[in-house]
């Protein structure tokens, strides 16, 4: 194998380089490969992304696509009303015209148990009870309901007992009055009446569910109950022990 050896002289100054050859040739086409990949490795960076950057084709379709619908929304539907303004009248009027009707459905709908003919209800059904008032200290005066004192107490109860029953979605449609007949000693105890009207044709159903005795009395009991958690004291003249409460 036969080397030959040259110095290379670069700048000025004497270098020595050693520049091999075989017999089978130089190492040119080694040379060569080797500076392509380096060339490839260590090409432009942009963007600081190593050369990796978003195409621009890309870039390019997207700006056209944005384009493209601000000019379609841009476009004038009549005189200086453009289709954006539509659009956006739009998403105001469905939700209005939505729940407009939705209002008149349910102000048109009539429910069919509202529908009901209070002249047909003849047949009576009553109820006898008593309750104490603890708020009040009993006196002579109200041993008669007819005396002021008694009077004025007994209307007093009677409207209280009139405005629950009228006011229950079960029972007042049904409701005639409520009466104090009866104040006697014991703190003060009350003794009422209570008088519903009920149709003939649902006479028996009445008496065994709507207007039983456990359902009149469950509702004026827990009316009470309710009251006392509220705002009701046990010193107020008006309030009325619910564990005192008797209905038969």
């Amino acid at each position: 194998m036969d080397i030959e050896m040259q110095t290379v002289k670069r700048n000025g100054n004497d270098t020595v380089g050693h520049l091999g050859a075989t017999g089978n040739g130089d190492n040119s086409a080694y040379r060569c490969h080797s500076t392509t990949e380096r060339s490839k490795l260590m090409g432009p960076q942009k963007n600081g992304h190593n050369g990796d950057t978003m195409p621009s084709g890309r870039l390019a379709a997207e700006g056209g696509v944005l384009y493209r619908m601000k000019r379609e929304l841009s476009k004038v539907v009549c005189g200086k009303v453009r289709l954006w303004m539509v659009l956006v009248l739009l998403a105001f009027i469905i939700p209005a015209v939505v729940l407009g009707s939705l209002a008149w459905c349910s102000a048109m709908y009539d429910d069919p148990d509202e529908k009901f003919d209070r002249s047909s209800f003849r047949v009576p059904r009553l109820f006898n009870g008593s309750f104490s008032l603890p708020g009040l200290t009993f006196t002579e005066d109200l041993l008669s309901v007819s005396s002021n004192q008694g009077r004025a107490l007994a209307g007093n109860l009677q409207g209280k007992l009139s405005t629950l029953y009228k006011s229950s979605p079960a029972l007042g449609r049904y409701f005639s009055k409520a009466e104090i007949y009866a104040l006697r000693n014991g703190s003060v105890i009350a003794e009422y009446r209570l008088t519903f009207v009920m149709p003939e044709e649902h006479e028996e159903q009445l008496r065994n569910f709507t207007l039983s005795r456990e359902m009149v009395y469950n509702v004026l009991r827990q009316f009470l109950y309710d009251q006392q958690g509220r705002d009701a004291s046990s010193s107020s003249s008006l309030y009325i022990d619910p564990v005192s409460l008797k209905l038969s």
